[in-house]
């Protein structure tokens, strides 16, 4: 019972947003800073919604994190040092677009590599050109006319023909 009424009292502060970070949102600095604010908050991905950008995300969870975009812009604070500051708390997750050195060299280079080897591909096929059906091949002396027909001599030394052959007539 306890543990009922405990499960829909968090999903009622759920559902109210009761446990959600409340934080009343700042007001907008003079419009040069509002405009950096804006601009540092298009390269920050939002750590709810992950495909959007704190200036994009309805979430409040980015309200927060552009209030402190904000205040950081507010104390001075030049755009590499708010980019570093979301970095060491976030990781480089927190970059929309991560930067190009080490390992991320395959997340820029990846398409580019995958348009080349698909551009060989489709070259090498329209070389090559159509391609050609075998001839029909006509038939030999020695062949069998139908199958039903006598066994041909590479039939008979086909040991396989010959133990099935054994089968059939027992």
């Amino acid at each position: 019972m306890t543990a009922a009424l405990l499960s829909l009292t968090l999903a009622f502060g759920l559902v109210t947003g009761q446990f959600a970070p409340q934080q009343a949102a700042s007001e907008p600095l003079a419009p040069a800073l509002e405009e950096r604010v804006q601009k540092l908050g298009k390269t920050l991905r939002c750590a709810v919604c992950q495909g959007l950008s704190i200036s994009d995300s309805p979430s409040s969870m980015a309200r927060a994190q552009l209030d402190m975009v904000r205040e950081l812009v507010s104390e001075g604070k030049s755009d590499q040092e708010v980019v570093e500051f979301f970095v060491s708390r976030y990781g480089e997750w927190v970059l929309l677009e991560p930067k190009a050195e080490g390992f991320n060299w395959f997340v820029w280079l990846g398409p580019v590599a995958l348009l080349v080897v698909g551009g060989f591909v489709i070259w090498r096929q329209l070389q090559q050109g159509p391609a050609l059906e075998p001839a029909p091949q006509a038939t030999s002396p020695s062949a069998p006319a139908a199958p039903g027909g006598p066994p041909s001599a590479a039939d008979d030394a086909d040991p396989y023909l010959q133990a099935v052959r054994r089968e059939l007539e027992r």
